[in-house]
């Protein structure tokens, strides 16, 4: 059972984006741009309220690497996603912590595309999820930037 009393962090990462907002909130729940700009193996996503986000990356469809599964708590296009109740495997074995992670989404317009941000919650506070802590961050660096490449070479088709 999950410790919904633990005191967490939570990291929030913030860019912007040259395209419009229902652009940007499709590429969040639309599994082959998913899989584009996260480089994941495999996506599946039921986009409602109560739905599931699902992703796996690894060659072996049978025996991938890594395999992240949500609950979505809340779809709102094109302003708001939540993920909750998260499953996590990885071949590495299992995260050294409890998690209880939510993960926000935020779409904004503005007037050169929209902004995107993600705060993620639910890191324990203690040491134990530094290491982890610190890989999140450089995600979400790295997923923006996945993003980013994403919109200039998949063009408005996708």
């Amino acid at each position: 059972m999950k410790n919904r009393t633990m005191n967490t962090r939570k990291h929030i990462h913030e860019e912007s984006f040259p395209t419009s907002p229902e652009r940007l909130f499709s590429l969040l729940h639309t599994p082959s741009a998913i899989r584009g700009w996260w480089g994941a193996s495999r996506v599946i996503v039921l986009p409602e309220t109560g739905g599931i986000w699902a992703a796996t990356w690894g060659d072996q469809e049978d025996d991938p690497e890594y395999i992240t599964s949500a609950k979505i708590r809340e779809f709102q296009p094109p302003q708001r996603l939540v993920l909750c109740d998260y499953q996590y495997y990885t071949k590495s074995g299992p995260l050294p912590f409890e998690m209880d992670f939510v993960t926000e989404f935020l779409v904004t317009p503005h007037d050169d595309g929209a902004s995107l941000k993600v705060i993620q919650d639910g890191f324990p506070a203690g040491s134990e999820a530094d290491e982890f802590y610190a890989a999140c961050v450089k995600g979400w660096k790295d997923t923006f930037a996945g993003i980013h490449r994403f919109l200039e070479t998949a063009g408005e088709e996708n």
